[in-house]
């Protein structure tokens, strides 16, 4: 096995490496917590009305 064959090897088993965490990433079931995406901080809460809800 030359030189060339292992980097073959290696661009190979990177790139399925990167693959199978691409693809469990969009297999992954989202989380639904009803708080947003990540950007969205508190500053969002001051927008809604306070007081007992009706």
């Amino acid at each position: 096995m030359n030189q060339s064959d292992m980097l073959f090897l290696v661009l190979i088993s990177i790139g399925l490496a990167s693959l199978t965490l691409f693809t469990i990433q969009l297999l992954k079931p989202r989380k639904k917590d009803n708080r947003g995406e990540w950007y969205e901080g508190p500053w969002h809460d001051d927008d809604r009305p306070r007081g007992p809800r009706r």
